[in-house]
């Protein structure tokens, strides 16, 4: 990721904040679940409890992304919890979108190219660290 990716993430990141959490993360697994039922079964908890982890696992991340090193144990944790509950690769691909998307719609007009970019390369980079994880 460049500096820019990260400035951009950083500036968006601060403007989803500003809404409520729990929506966002509602939005975004009722996008998930319309676009892959069949991924419904892997979320055992209430979906406010899930959306809360979401968000804080989001924000962790984004305010490390120049310092992805420093949250690797948090990757590897996490990597290991989804490897439980029977997440595959293909999911991640599933999880991006979904992901994507609901950051789109709660940008709204802010919503570009270069900030597309720059999310994309974000989800890639934790994918590829979680994916690392997992075969180790």
């Amino acid at each position: 990721m460049t500096n820019e990716q990260v400035r951009i993430i950083r500036n968006t990141w601060r403007s989803l904040q500003g809404s409520d959490a729990t929506l966002l993360g509602d939005v975004f697994y009722s996008r998930l679940f319309l676009k892959e039922p069949s991924l419904r079964k892997m979320f055992q908890v209430p979906r406010e409890v899930q959306a809360k982890k979401l968000i804080d696992m989001l924000d962790l991340i984004v305010s490390r992304l120049d310092r992805i090193d420093e949250i690797n144990d948090d990757i590897r944790q996490l990597a290991k919890r989804h490897t439980g509950y029977g997440v595959k690769p293909k999911h991640f691909e599933d999880v991006g979108k979904a992901l994507l998307w609901t950051i789109s719609k709660g940008l709204g007009n802010d919503w570009n190219k270069d900030v597309e970019a720059a999310w994309t390369a974000c989800y890639a980079t934790l994918t590829e660290a979680m994916l690392a994880s997992e075969n180790n």
